[in-house]
């Protein structure tokens, strides 16, 4: 029995040193600040005063817009390529140049068709002689046919003769035609305005229609596309700009201080169902060429601007409640609910809990429950 007893005495011993490590762990273990303000609210203002950095939150006029990552696209991309088998005589152009609509980019060897075309026309002359002969002999059989004078096949079989070298005619007229128009491929002209690419071949070589390489691309670069993917949640704000025409588009190049503007063009016409988003595309006028074609960039979509309470990101802080900030009056700290919009170009954008004009704590909330008295350091307004 002794031994029992003694037994039941350190058990019960041990279960009330828990409950008082326990108890001491509960009123000393960190909680979220909103769980705090019943423990500290019944005695507010008491404790010790904690100094904390403070700002005021400032309600102004602020972009609704999403940030996204795009790539600069060309309008138009030609490749060049020849249409005739012939020898490359002269290159007209610089690598990499800017050339204009119509401007001589190649020369290729067009003797042979010269040749041809030469031909052709001495044919076609002949065929010419000798229609205008066979013309004079049907109208001359005709009038004889008329007086009885030569037979109707004779008239017939000059009548034939005609059509014939009218055919003839016909032929080589439109021989001479398809080889002026070959002659006229042995000079490649710039089909676009933009920026050509190094020149495949040079002089001397033998450039071919089958041939997979152009002989050079040309990308145009003003104006060019950016196409970024857009979040499909933000497809009705960008829909409604669109339609309110406030929607606007800056395009950044990673390391570069400029920015492109342009306008919303092109929405695709289907979502993404494995990424949950749309493809857009904004035209840019890119005069001064700063969206090269293929580059990375950062687009900033902006759909609209509206009147939002802006503090610093370090203001906020969270709790299992929500998100919250300390707000400081007649140096006494208390604790706030907000509902953070979004976090646009360093500031946190409120969608509810503050006003504008409060003084808000951004430093020192680790010390601070709900009550606590404090020692505003920083600007501050409305304490």
């Amino acid at each position: 029995m002794k031994k029992r007893n003694v037994v039941l005495a350190t058990v019960f011993a041990i279960a009330a040193g828990v409950t008082v490590v326990a108890y001491k762990w509960s009123d000393w273990a960190p909680q979220s600040a909103v769980a705090q303000s019943t423990k500290a609210g019944s005695k507010k203002g008491g404790g010790p005063v904690v100094p904390v950095d403070v700002t005021v939150s400032v309600k102004k006029t602020m972009p609704v817009r999403v940030d996204l990552l795009g790539n600069v696209t060309p309008i138009a991309s030609v490749a060049v390529k020849t249409r005739v088998d012939s020898e490359i005589t002269q290159v007209h152009f610089k690598d990499g140049a800017l050339v204009k609509q119509g401007d001589l980019l190649f020369t290729l060897d067009g003797r042979a068709i010269e040749a041809q075309i030469k031909q052709t026309e001495g044919l076609l002359s002949a065929a010419k002689a000798q229609l205008e002969q066979n013309l004079r002999d049907a109208e001359r059989y005709t009038d004889l046919a008329a007086k009885n004078a030569t037979t109707l096949v004779t008239l017939n079989n000059a009548k034939t003769a005609v059509n014939i070298f009218r055919g003839t005619v016909d032929s080589q007229t439109a021989q001479l035609e398809l080889l002026r128009v070959q002659f006229d491929y042995t000079v490649i002209r710039a089909p676009i305005t933009g920026r050509v690419s190094m020149a495949a071949v040079k002089v001397g070589n033998f450039a071919r229609q089958a041939d997979l390489i152009p002989l050079a691309t040309i990308i145009q670069v003003a104006p060019v596309y950016v196409t970024f993917p857009l979040p499909q949640h933000s497809l009705p704000d960008l829909r409604r700009a669109l339609t309110e025409k406030t929607a606007t588009v800056q395009a950044f190049i990673p390391g570069d201080t400029r920015s492109a503007q342009g306008e919303v063009t092109m929405i695709e016409n289907t979502v993404d169902a494995t990424t949950g988003t749309v493809p857009v595309r904004a035209t840019m006028e890119n005069a001064d060429e700063l969206l090269w074609p293929g580059t990375l960039i950062t687009t900033k979509l902006t759909f609209r601007t509206e009147e939002a309470v802006v503090v610093p990101p370090k203001a906020v802080q969270v709790s299992q409640q929500g998100t919250f900030v300390f707000v400081v009056k007649d140096n006494i700290a208390t604790v706030q609910p907000v509902k953070v919009a979004r976090v646009l170009d360093g500031e946190m954008v409120l969608e509810s809990g503050l006003e504008g004009g409060e003084t808000v704590v951004t430093d020192g909330q680790l010390l601070l429950t709900n009550g606590s008295r404090v020692n505003p350091r920083g600007p501050k307004a409305g304490s």
